[in-house]
């Protein structure tokens, strides 16, 4: 091998989801405003037969299960779920789980989990709010200031769990703070910061907000989700923001992954991973490797042959 070529080797899905259609109310209900749009092709059940044939097709060896909003007072059902899958098939070799980290009764919750699972390497609560509806999940802009959910964040570093961090750019100096004051904690930035558009002003204040988190030495970034906005597999894209990550954040602290079947409304999973190779293939292959493995098997703990 040369020292920079297109990357041929191991890769590990940092970010993905499986599902029974009846577990959430947004995919068995009403339609509900999405970051993503409509989504129709999805309410279906997605179940982990299927998920495993679309990763083995693209290449892919290893996944980490990432929770997809369960209901709150259903999370500890979601990871008897998962691990019973894993039991049964290997697959995810990692799971990210969720609670109401607003309540007083989260750390319990997590510590049942923890117990429930060996699986378990996180937990996700979306925080991201923006001023357009369709984009929100959050109640509020500056839900992280909460003090109990800062209480909670503090308890991860005794569960021995990282935060999964989704924010909007103008929430990114408030999680800057969130990620100072909790050093020993790893977050996982989702979707590299959620980049809406490459307008000039859009990209100045992403970039700015990035750079912030990026002063955080504890601050991981996901290369995921850039179909989100654009609703396609847009190889500019994920190459500028590629780029931009691996500049302020440098290839050890980036990680790649699918975001299926959220993804599957555009594109296949050999076409999502052909592009997303495409867009590293400036870096060095040691680099690619990192991205495309070896950094989602250090921060989520994978076993050498997961």
């Amino acid at each position: 091998m040369s020292d920079q070529e297109r990357y041929t080797g191991e890769i590990i899905d940092c970010h993905h989801h499986v599902w029974r259609k009846n577990d959430m109310s947004w995919l068995s209900g009403p339609k509900v405003p999405r970051i993503f749009g409509p989504y129709e092709p999805i309410q279906r059940d997605y179940l982990v037969e299927e998920y495993i044939g679309d990763a083995t097709s693209a290449g892919i060896s290893g996944s980490v299960y990432v929770q997809p909003n369960w209901p709150l007072d259903r999370v500890i059902d979601e990871v008897r779920w998962i691990d019973g899958l894993n039991r049964a098939t290997g697959w995810p070799m990692a799971m990210i789980g969720s609670a109401d980290l607003f309540s007083e009764k989260a750390v319990d919750v997590m510590q049942q989990q923890k117990e429930l699972s060996p699986l378990l390497r996180g937990t996700r609560l979306q925080l991201h709010w923006h001023e357009r509806e369709e984009f929100r999940f959050a109640g509020g802009p500056d839900r992280m200031k909460d003090p109990i959910f800062r209480e909670n964040i503090a308890a991860l570093k005794d569960l021995g769990w990282l935060f999964e961090l989704q924010v909007f750019t103008d929430q990114m100096d408030d999680a800057a703070t969130l990620v100072a004051d909790n050093p020993q904690t790893t977050f996982v930035l989702i979707h590299a910061g959620m980049l809406i558009d490459r307008d000039k002003e859009t990209v100045h204040r992403w970039r700015a907000g990035m750079s912030a988190l990026a002063e955080q030495p504890n601050v991981m970034v996901k290369l995921t989700g850039q179909g989100t906005f654009v609703h396609h597999v847009d190889g500019e894209l994920l190459r500028f923001v590629a780029g931009e990550v691996v500049e302020m954040f440098g290839p050890e602290r980036a990680m790649f992954g699918t975001n299926f079947p959220v993804e599957k409304l555009w594109t296949t999973m050999p076409l999502l991973v052909e592009a997303w190779k495409d867009a590293l293939a400036w870096l060095p292959v040691s680099d690619q490797a990192d991205i495309f493995a070896g950094n989602t098997r250090r921060v989520y703990g994978l076993a050498p042959d997961a």
